[in-house]
């Protein structure tokens, strides 16, 4: 199992310290705040939410190619917004097909919320972009189902029942069509590369372009800053085996002339 806990244990921790000053929460509530993802973690996609419309659906059907998953608290007064704001960034300044390409999910933790709430964070975090609005759900579930998504993803929060406010990490899921959790990124300062990167990983290659595959294969990811950092080692094997063969053919094609002349 992969414990993830530096950026996004600090990412709770800011979200915490915008509560009032009378929650009684205790340094090992924070602790058990983070996110432990199991090999080949994915979302259950029988699980049945219900959108910001009221409608409901088996969560399979609406990750049926990359999505992006975030986990919110729909009547935080913190960072739950902002973050669903950076995510959407983020994925705008991918240059990815919103919809065709992508997919964005946010998922309520709170069982008490439902659509109406759901609707006004989309309405006020998403911003006016039409072809990301169609490309994007926010749901709501009973606590069962809550449980089961955020047990599935390795997602563990805190309830504070003083402030009716949960204390959880900031990440965002990337996930393959199948449900997969692909990468994990931090939900705070997500940047538009490491968003298109992450999203033509879970698509196996299927979205981006060329190019984007080549800085897949000479970039390492980081879980523990939830970014893709250039793997230098990789970049100069790679230029160094683009040398090789290089020389390879000049020097077979010196050898070929020699002999045409030599005849």
């Amino acid at each position: 199992m992969m414990k993830i806990g530096t950026i996004y244990g600090v990412a709770a921790l800011l979200i915490a310290l915008g509560q009032p000053a009378q929650a009684r929460i205790t340094p090992a509530d924070y602790g058990n705040v983070g996110v432990t993802l199991s090999p080949g973690a994915a979302a259950p996609a029988a699980a049945v939410v219900t959108d910001e419309n009221g409608q409901r659906h088996a969560l399979g059907d609406l990750v049926s190619r990359p999505t992006v998953l975030v986990f919110a608290d729909y009547t935080c007064r913190t960072l739950c917004g902002p973050i669903v704001a950076f995510v959407a960034s983020a994925l705008q300044q991918s240059g990815l097909q919103a919809g065709a390409q992508y997919r964005l999910l946010v998922v309520g933790i709170d069982p008490k919320d439902g659509p109406k709430t759901a609707a006004t964070m989309r309405q006020k975090y998403l911003g006016d972009d039409a072809a990301l609005g169609a490309a994007a759900k926010f749901v709501t579930a009973d606590a069962a189902t809550v449980a089961a998504l955020t047990g599935a993803l390795g997602y563990r929060y805190y309830y504070d029942a003083d402030d009716d406010q949960y204390v959880h990490p900031a990440a965002a899921y990337v996930l393959s069509a199948k449900g997969k959790v692909v990468r994990l990124l931090t939900g705070i300062g997500l940047s538009g590369a490491d968003m298109r990167l992450a999203l033509v990983e879970a698509s196996q290659g299927r979205i981006g372009t060329l190019r984007d595959r080549v800085r897949l294969l000479c970039s390492h990811f980081d879980p523990v800053h939830g970014a893709y950092d250039v793997a230098v080692s990789r970049m100069l094997a790679a230029t160094g085996l683009v040398t090789m063969l290089a020389l390879g053919g000049g020097i077979g094609a010196l050898v070929l002339m020699g002999r045409r002349h030599s005849a």
